[in-house]
């Protein structure tokens, strides 16, 4: 036991002597590197803005309640980083395609950064409760909006079609609720769910509803997403038009006969079926069977923007 007892107080010294030795060695260092910084001397806040809407709709920030409830999303978006910087030059390429298909379909704008709120502009996220996708359906709501779904495809993944399926729920959405803002909303708990709350709560109003704990911080989200995007730079986050990543160039084939070997209709191409997969992610297997009187567009790379079609 007391030989235990030496060996116990020698390591306690030597445990105090290189807690104090490592105290001094990095105030010296501190000393001798002023920049050098482990952790910001301070952290601010993100100021909130005077006004602010979703969809030509005003968010009620002379609430205390709505104003603590968008200082949340800001916090713990604003000071994630890594996750804004890449969402910042992924937007460069997919914003102008879901930009385009939402005026097309008569859905403002906003709704662009609903897709990074579902999938941070991800075609191959997947949700714990199994959605798929930019916009994030699930397998048995895909069809519904005339998403296909099988072994060989899954549209979900496509930039293009599963925005349009996004937009025709926002806009059924919108025509029942009479509210932008409640359709977003209900895109994440459900038509049926808003609509019982909105009944027995007597409001259609998002920001009167209490509803389920994600959907109560869904449309916050968005919000914050808006606004980080919007004044990145005042925010401190900058990226040169360099730094963004553009879409990339490509030449459309149309496809009316089932493909058998995907990799080799990639190599009689002139590509790889990595670099198929990657730039028609709604591809999911190693064939493509295409029914009579069906037809698929399959996006192929180019070396130059100016040999790619639209």
């Amino acid at each position: 036991m007391k030989r235990f007892a030496g060996v116990l107080n020698f390591l306690c010294g030597a445990s105090i002597c290189l807690v104090l030795f490592s105290q001094f060695a990095f105030q010296s260092n501190a000393n001798n590197h002023s920049s050098f910084q482990i952790l910001p001397n301070e952290w601010h806040a993100p100021a909130l803005p005077h006004q602010l809407s979703f969809a030509g709709e005003a968010v009620p920030l002379d609430r205390w309640d709505v104003a603590e409830s968008l200082d949340r999303e800001l916090l713990i978006n604003a000071y994630n980083p890594a996750t804004i910087l890449y969402m910042l030059k992924l937007s460069h390429r997919y914003f102008p395609l879901i930009s385009e298909k939402l005026k097309a379909n008569g859905v403002p704008d906003d709704f662009k950064y609903m897709c990074i709120a579902e999938s941070n502009l991800q075609s191959d996220a997947v949700s714990r409760a199994g959605a798929v996708g930019f916009w994030q359906f699930m397998n048995s709501s895909a069809p519904v909006y005339g998403l296909n779904v099988n072994t060989q495809i899954d549209e979900r993944m496509d930039i293009i079609k599963s925005t349009d399926a996004a937009c025709k729920y926002v806009k059924s959405a919108h025509a029942k609720f009479g509210s932008w803002t409640a359709a977003a909303a209900s895109y994440n708990c459900g038509q049926g769910c808003y609509s019982e709350q909105a009944g027995f709560q007597r409001n259609k109003n998002y920001y009167d509803l209490q509803l389920p704990e994600q959907t109560n911080h869904y449309v916050f989200r968005i919000l914050a997403f808006k606004y980080i995007l919007a004044n990145a730079e005042m925010l401190g986050y900058k990226i040169s038009d360099t730094e963004k990543y553009n879409e990339v160039p490509y030449k459309t084939r149309i496809i009316s006969s089932s493909i058998p070997d995907l990799a080799k209709f990639a190599t009689d191409n002139g590509t790889t079926y990595k670099m198929i997969r990657v730039m028609n992610p709604w591809i999911r297997g190693k064939s493509l069977a295409v029914k009579s009187g069906s037809s698929y567009q399959i996006k192929l790379p180019v070396e130059n923007s100016e040999d790619a079609k639209h």
